[in-house]
């Protein structure tokens, strides 16, 4: 097996409590930050729904808690020669309903991916790289891409599996990098609402009320370990402060981001562990750039300021990043220079985040136009990231001592990620989890062009563009050697960084909070997953 691994990971920054307690029940209840907008697992390319889907929905690799690829549906791996990767897959495993896992299962589910209607963030930059995939025998999958990829174990991470059968997909089912012919139906998101379709996992759905909660239960005829609980709740507890109540009182075991100021109560508290741990996740701000009229943008005779570089690098030096970080998050953060904390790959060694010069922002705004100034709204989710509206607030404020006329409108996860989908925001405050470990997913994601041929810019609906970036990105791409591939993705992260395209903020410290007797591994792509929750 040849698994490409990274050039670093964060090891030195990682803090794992477990503390001894008496045997919890075989039943855990966790109370989630967020709630997933669907069970689909193809549906949307966001942390909540992930982590969740995991404990159904396998895929060929898996990913310790650095990132780096591990073998799951798939044993083994290796490339044949730079264009083709042959995925040996594992034999005896089931679907939860009794069905069979085999490689037609694979061809149909990345054939599904792109097939997936109204999706907020879409998995195709996962299937693109992929020109043919066939099975030679049920038990091996051999992938031919177009040009050199060697991140082929990372990426096939982000692509759950589903039965081909189950779904009633045709036995021969061929698959096309331009659109699988044959089925005559793919399955509707809500069908996964509905608990419709099986997985590989160690855990089965078993009951889904949105807003209220998601029931698994350990699938008995798991091929892989068996997870220590047989059933869990996972409550969606958007509210921070309820979130801590609800364990403090008993009603959950286990949660996600306890607010930053309950840090030092919980703590504090014998009755309780925590574990923390630095994430991958940057907070950022992002422009319209299609829009010629942005909404939310006042006073600018009707012209898309987010156009000129000089604005949006003035944007950039009137925040105070160390003032978020510690102000803010309390601390629980690390101000951000580019979209991947150091020394994960493709990063910039040395980087250093920009300081705060109100000064030279109200210059630059003044040349480009705007010695006054000009109004602007920022979106932001209230729900969704540590302290995200919050963040937001006080960016805004920052801001506002440029020049700039600011407002902050704060909503719910859903009502955010619908309305960036539409292009309803002129700038707009997001973050971002790399599902690989390296540069290139946030690259292809956030900053490339859109383009649905390659699959770049699946999360950039403010259509920035860098033609220059899109080139070197696609040669890091197809570049074999890891260290050459490492020094392309940190040019093509500079080239956006300078151009001030997307401006970073801070990466989030992940915190977990849970019951004595608990334990618990920081995860870097902060996933919440139950089958790693153990005790003592």
């Amino acid at each position: 097996m040849r698994v490409n691994r990274f050039s670093g990971a964060i090891t030195a920054a990682m803090l794992t409590l477990s503390i001894a307690g008496p045997a919890a029940a075989q039943e855990l209840k966790i109370g989630l930050a967020a709630e997933p907008s669907a069970l689909d697992p193809h549906y949307h390319n966001l942390t909540p729904n992930i982590q969740i889907a995991t404990q159904v929905f396998e895929r060929l690799a898996d990913q310790d808690k650095n990132q780096a690829p591990q073998p799951m549906l798939a044993e083994s791996w290796k490339a044949t020669d730079d264009k083709t990767w042959v995925f040996n897959l594992r034999k005896g495993v089931k679907f939860s309903d009794g069905t069979d896992f085999t490689a037609q299962d694979v061809i149909y589910s990345f054939c599904r991916v792109p097939k997936v209607e109204n999706s907020p963030s879409s998995f195709v930059v996962s299937t693109r790289p992929v020109d043919t995939m066939t099975a030679p025998d049920p038990y091996t999958i051999v992938i031919t891409t177009a040009a050199p990829f060697p991140l082929m174990p990372q990426t096939v991470f982000s692509v759950a599996i589903m039965s081909a059968k189950q779904a009633g997909a045709p036995v021969d089912l061929k698959y096309s990098k331009d659109g699988c012919q044959g089925v005559a139906q793919w399955p509707r998101t809500d069908d996964f609402n509905k608990l419709k379709y099986a997985g590989t996992g160690p855990y089965k759905y078993t009951q889904y009320t949105p807003g209220d909660r998601i029931v698994m239960e350990r699938n008995d005829t798991y091929w892989g370990k068996k997870p220590v609980w047989q059933k869990v709740i996972l409550r969606p507890i958007t509210q921070a402060a309820a979130r801590v109540a609800a364990l403090l009182s008993g009603d959950v075991d286990f949660i996600e981001n306890p607010p930053i100021q309950d840090l030092p109560r919980i703590e504090a508290n014998p009755t309780f562990a925590i574990a923390k741990g630095l994430s991958n996740r940057i907070i950022y701000l992002h422009f319209n750039y299609l829009a010629d009229s942005p909404p939310g943008v006042t006073g600018t005779e009707g012209k898309n300021p987010f156009r000129d570089k000089r604005v949006r690098e003035a944007i950039s030096l009137s925040i105070d990043r160390d003032a978020i970080v510690s102000r803010i998050m309390g601390g629980v953060a690390v101000p951000a220079a580019e979209f991947l904390p150091n020394p994960l790959a493709g990063t910039n060694p040395g980087i250093k985040p920009a300081k705060p010069d109100l000064d030279k922002a109200k210059k630059l705004l003044a040349e480009a136009g705007y010695p006054n100034g000009f109004g602007l709204t920022v979106g932001t989710p209230n729900d969704r990231y540590i302290n995200d509206a919050q963040v937001a607030q006080a960016a805004a404020q920052m801001m506002s001592r440029a020049g700039l006329k600011l407002q902050v409108d704060a909503m719910t996860s859903t009502t955010f990620f619908d309305k960036r989908t539409k292009r309803e925001f002129g700038l707009w405050l997001a973050g971002w989890s790399a599902d690989t470990g390296e540069m290139s997913n946030s690259l292809r994601a956030l900053a490339g062009t859109p383009d649905p041929k390659t699959g770049f810019g699946t999360t950039n609906p403010g259509g920035y563009s860098n033609k220059e970036m899109d080139a070197l990105l696609t040669k890091a791409l197809t570049t074999v050697d890891d260290k050459q591939r490492n020094s392309l993705l940190a040019e093509a992260s500079r080239m956006v960084m300078d151009d001030y395209g997307v401006i970073p903020l801070h990466f989030e410290v992940t915190v977990w909070a849970f019951k004595k007797g608990l334990t618990y591994e920081a995860q870097v792509n902060q996933y919440t997953r139950p089958d790693a929750i153990g005790r003592q």
